[in-house]
């Protein structure tokens, strides 16, 4: 049995951390959460000699702070369940950035590596590192990696398990400060080490610098113990003396010294060309970011990613509509018990059949999404949209969680942790509804697709996500100018250099999101189908059943059809009946119920009823669609839900758009509902964003269905 080493992969966003990732364990990786959080935890295995390296991505972050949720995942993993070999990827060609998280990395003793990734760009660039040197400067291993060619995996690994067997050791930690804060450092460790359980958990020294930056989760852990009175009359000694001294604090210090540590190793150590040229990713940017062509880019960029979604999907799409098609047929002749037939082909079938067949489109419009974000487009995007954002009264950084929002809510609502300002937050929080999510995705293109031409489509898809755009800033303005006023915190972003991402982590991801989107079509999709099932065909009007038995009787008594004409007959006759036992169902009623609210939308209760079911996920408004409209017609269109729904005299364009609007505009889902009240913390935010989104979503639905009367008709 192989002896396993257990790697934390730790680094800056945009670093290439998780491509490094990708390459060095491939599909050989699973997804889930870390205990008691949702931050997303991917870990891999990978044998090397007679090792098994069971290798943990942690989540991207500038530093150990405990400000976000990643860096309290990244720190609290490596202090507790101390990995034997930390692996800092760092980005080669933004090393001053980059090498901040590495001194802090120091701090803790964890057995360090620093793998300097796209090192590949670094020697394109002529720029040269003295490696020895460097690694005597700052007191760690550095090995030259790139995920894009694979250079230095191999060495990786055997550097890996080199430290692990202490075939090499740990680099003599050279980071030290001027010697006023390492004495106030010393008197903290000495006093720290007295207390052998406090000293046995955490490193004294990492413990006495964390206190002097005013770590809150520091702070509280100390306090838990009774070395805390001497150790609060040292930090307040510090501070008063510091202000006093140098008209500064001891956290103002400490970063300015791990600063100019850094610059002063990379002045002696790296060494760039005599003339430098200007980039490729300067030049792109010169018309990306530009003033003038920026925003008009980023639209068309949009504008042929949505496209680009419908057009390739199309034919997967049909492929996949004529195998449950086909699946529906087979199953209605072999299963002869009536209930079973029905349950199996309208209820499960035609339910979690239906929202499969939008796989395709989820996976292409996720690989655009990966590859926007790959090339560093997607910093860009917040760059370019934060001159429009500061007119709504936020900045650039609350579009990253707006962006995120065309993914998935919940991580989206996460995501505004990372804004300061309490009224940027909770603004954010509530513009995040109006971004169109991957789960309303398959409305969208079940809708477009059965009333607009393919071209048509496209565009109809472009300008719902566009509307959901506009509606959230001018959210954003009516909320900044009444309820939350005052300037909004300075936006500052790391633009990454542009790079080619690779095929196979686009794969990937692509194939990691499409994959939680089947795990869902096979659980909460199949159980709710069951449910609108049962839903739909009980209770029963005995009433009915008779009125129509004594009918098809007459029929086949009679001798004014033939025997072509009576079947046809019987099947119209059972038709009428089952959409008659529909309506006195539990489903029929309650949407008899809602239907006074919808009919000015241009709904009928059936469509109410999707919605409806829809506030639990936005998936199964399609999946209710299935259901509810393949009941009764057992023939092969019958499975065809784009065939019933142009049927039906009522339903149009105008009808289509108001459809596609609401779903876009009303709250996301139960589960998105939940995390945005635990992020904004109060009742009355969720109850506002509850109301909200339900009354603008039904206002703009009835603006788009009697504006679309009059120019689709």
């Amino acid at each position: 049995m192989k002896k396993q080493i257990l790697v934390a992969l730790v680094g800056n966003p945009n670093s290439g951390k998780t491509s490094l990732f990708n390459k060095i364990v491939g599909a050989n990786q699973k997804v889930g959460n870390f205990s008691g959080v949702t931050v997303e935890k991917y870990e891999g295995t990978v044998f090397h000699k007679e090792y098994e390296l069971k290798i943990i991505d942690l989540p991207g972050t500038y530093s150990l702070t405990s400000y976000s949720p990643e860096e309290i995942v990244t720190r609290n993993y490596i202090l507790e369940e101390n990995p034997d070999v930390v692996i800092n990827v760092v980005d080669s060609t933004n090393l001053e950035r980059n090498l901040y998280l590495t001194t802090q990395l120091i701090d803790v003793q964890a057995n360090l590596l620093v793998a300097l990734n796209m090192f590949d760009e670094l020697e394109k660039q002529e720029t040269k590192i003295d490696l020895d040197q460097a690694e005597k400067l700052i007191g760690t291993h550095f090995i030259p990696t790139s995920a894009v060619t694979g250079q230095g995996i191999d060495e990786l690994f055997d550097h890996t398990v080199e430290l692990f067997t202490e075939k090499i050791s740990i680099k003599k930690n050279k980071l030290s400060f001027s010697q006023y804060l390492e004495e106030y450092i010393e008197k903290l460790v000495k006093i720290i080490s007295t207390d052998e359980e406090l000293s046995s958990k955490y490193y004294p020294r990492w413990l006495a610098i964390k206190l002097l930056v005013n770590d809150k989760d520091v702070y509280k852990t100390v306090r838990e113990y009774p070395v805390w009175i001497k150790v609060n009359h040292v930090l307040s000694e510090a501070l008063a003396t510091t202000e006093k001294k140098y008209d500064s604090d001891p956290e103002m210090m400490l970063k300015e010294e791990r600063h100019a540590l850094i610059r002063g190793a990379i002045k002696e150590t790296v060494k760039y060309p005599s003339k430098r040229k200007k980039n490729a990713s300067e030049m792109i940017d010169s018309i990306l970011i530009n003033r003038i062509t920026g925003l008009p880019l980023f639209i068309f960029f949009m504008w042929a990613m949505f496209q680009l979604t419908f057009t390739l999907g199309e034919t997967p799409m049909n492929w996949i509509e004529a195998f449950f098609g086909w699946l529906g047929t087979t199953a209605s002749q072999v299963i002869t018990e009536p209930t079973t037939r029905s349950i199996i082909v309208d209820g499960i079938i035609s339910g979690v059949g239906g929202v499969l067949i939008f796989l395709p489109n989820i996976m292409i419009l996720f690989f655009a999404l990966s590859f926007l974000e790959g090339t560093g487009y997607m910093a860009r995007a917040a760059f370019v949209i934060d001159k429009v954002m500061h007119k709504v009264g936020l900045h650039g950084k609350s579009f990253i969680p707006m962006i995120t929002g065309f993914g998935c809510s919940v991580p989206a609502f996460m995501a505004t942790r990372t804004l300061r300002n309490r009224s940027d937050r909770i603004t954010t929080l509530l513009i995040i509804p109006f971004m169109s999510c991957s789960a309303k995705f398959p409305v969208y293109i079940l809708v477009a697709g059965t009333f607009f031409s393919t071209s048509q489509a496209g565009n109809a898809l472009f300008g719902i996500y566009m509307l959901g755009i506009v509606i959230a800033l001018i959210t954003a303005r009516l909320l900044k100018t009444a309820v939350f006023k005052g300037e909004s915190e300075p936006f500052v972003m790391e633009l990454p250099p542009y790079r080619m991402p690779s095929l196979k982590v686009l794969l990937l991801q692509m194939w990691q999101k499409a994959s939680l989107y089947l795990r869902k079509a096979g659980t909460i999709i199949l159980g709710a189908s069951i449910l609108i099932w049962i839903a739909s065909n009980y209770p029963k009007s005995e009433e009915i059943t008779a009125e129509y038995n004594q009918i098809k009787s007459d029929v086949l008594i009679s001798t004014n059809y033939n025997e072509t004409e009576k079947i046809e007959v019987i099947s119209d006759l059972e038709f009428q009946e089952s959409s008659k036992q529909l309506e006195h169902s539990f489903v029929g009623q309650l949407g008899k119920l809602i239907e006074p609210v919808v009919a000015p939308l241009g709904f009928d209760w059936k469509l109410g009823i999707a919605l409806v079911t829809g506030i639990a996920a936005k998936e199964i408004v399609v999946s209710t669609m299935g259901t509810l409209y393949s009941l009764g017609d057992v023939d092969e269109e019958s499975n065809d839900l784009r065939s019933r729904l142009l049927e039906n005299p009522n339903y149009n364009q105008a009808v289509a758009l108001a459809l596609m609007v609401f779903v876009l505009l009303y709250i996301p889902c139960a589960a998105a509902s939940i995390v945005f009240h635990k992020e904004a913390g109060a009742w009355k935010w969720t109850a506002f964003y509850i109301s909200y989104t339900m009354t603008v979503a039904w206002i703009m639905a009835f603006l788009t269905y009697n504006i679309g009367k009059i120019f689709l008709l």
